[in-house]
């Protein structure tokens, strides 16, 4: 696991990729790992042992972001507002012409799988990357997923959790079922789901803003104005008295198109947004929160193009599912590298970005040239003498070890 673990940083994910690293002395002693595999070895080992490992790679992962390092704890990237981000979505992995363990027809219209992502702020910190068959809807059996990674992220973090998803978890029981966690943790998570208008008759409702006198119409254009409105919702278990659940609505109205030609009928698009957040948050307010949300879009990129994991290894589901879980591991770690390596002043020049992709991290420091020697009993790691990365290198390899208690006794 540990060996896999070393390929997937390095942006590999296939079995034969191992080879390369069965007499690689650096490879071998950083993991600390007495002997590499095989990759027929490696691949049985994660075929026999997968559905046992499962929960071992979570334990992995809630440990690895929960240390405590030199320059403190994890910094996850807390909201203006306050609040910790948990964003969860779905994405698809193109595994076409495979023969693989429930491949099937994706919503993107290939084949493929559907696996489910949460991240925990807006630094791209994974919790749990599952991975499902392509013919799985969003909101099928997710509330198992909500059971594992909201405790989790209620115990890597003490602020309040805001849990965003798309109209994909546009559910009641979705709802009833964050509702029920933040009671039985004891903590505050509020939601902002995107509304799913399914059959909502918008020409009707349109009608009805544009005869009420009440309606404030804001003028984008020439031919293009909006409305918003907030509508209270009675869900059964879902938000307080003090934080009701209530839904922001957004209508918006054209004339005239992008080109400048006049439409023959105004074209009409409804929005909403679920929320429980407290009422101080206004409705702009609301939708701005769920324009970040978006931004796991770059990070399910990074997965499927950076870390090289759009097709699986395996033809079996439950070794690609311990793949995607190693993953997840794989990507915090070198989320940490990156924030702690190539942020600050001493980093290899690059522009100013709040995180690094993990290509970039890959390309700097996971490949970074350099010479194991075995010198007079000592073991030296010997790098360029011009390598500009040196310093930040040396700073990495210091402030990347978890501070442990050391008893006096």
């Amino acid at each position: 696991m540990k060996s896999y673990l070393g390929l997937l940083v390095q942006g590999k994910n296939d079995f034969d990729a191992i080879e390369e690293f069965r007499g690689d002395d650096f490879f071998t002693r950083a993991l600390d790992v007495g002997t590499v595999a095989s990759s027929s070895t490696l691949r049985q080992r994660m075929d026999t042992h997968a559905p046992s490992w499962f929960e071992l790679a979570g334990e992995f992962n809630l440990a690895l972001l929960s240390a405590k390092y030199a320059t403190g704890p994890v910094d996850f990237g807390a909201l203006p507002c306050g609040y910790m981000a948990v964003d969860w979505d779905t994405f698809v992995m193109n595994n076409s012409g495979a023969q693989k363990e429930a491949v099937g027809r994706t919503y993107q219209g290939v084949d493929g799988f559907t696996p489910s992502a949460t991240y925990l702020g807006s630094l791209g910190y994974c919790l749990e990357l599952a991975l499902r068959p392509g013919v799985q809807h969003s909101a099928l059996e997710t509330e198992f997923n909500l059971e594992r990674v909201l405790p989790m992220a209620a115990q890597l973090t003490p602020l309040p959790l805001l849990f965003l998803a798309d109209s994909g978890l546009c559910s009641l029981k979705i709802m009833q079922e964050v509702s029920a966690q933040a009671l039985a943790l004891s903590r505050e998570i509020a939601i902002i789901i995107k509304w799913n208008p399914r059959k909502t008759p918008v020409e009707a409702i349109a009608a009805q803003r544009a005869a009420d006198t009440n309606t404030i119409w804001c003028h984008l254009r020439e031919g293009k104005r909006m409305c918003m409105w907030t509508q209270e919702l009675k869900l059964e278990g879902v938000g307080t008295d003090a934080n009701p659940t209530r839904r922001v609505l957004r209508l918006i109205e054209r004339t005239i198109d992008k080109h400048g030609n006049a439409l023959l009928l105004p074209d009409y698009e409804l929005e909403g947004w679920t929320t429980t957040l407290p009422q101080k948050f206004t409705m702009q307010d609301i939708i701005e929160l769920y324009k970040d949300h978006a931004t796991h879009e770059q990070f399910h990129s990074e997965f499927k193009t950076d870390m090289d994991l759009e097709r699986l290894p395996s033809g079996k589901f439950a070794t690609n599912f311990l793949v995607c879980a190693i993953a997840a591991v794989a990507m915090n770690i070198l989320r940490l590298i990156g924030q702690n390596a190539l942020i600050g002043k001493d980093a290899p020049l690059r522009h100013k970005a709040k995180r690094r992709r993990m290509k970039t991290v890959i390309q700097e420091i996971m490949f970074k040239a350099g010479r194991m020697i075995n010198h007079a009993g000592r073991w030296v790691l010997g790098l360029g003498a011009n390598d500009s990365a040196h310093t930040v290198f040396e700073r990495l390899y210091r402030q990347l070890a978890p501070q442990r208690q050391v008893s006096t006794a």
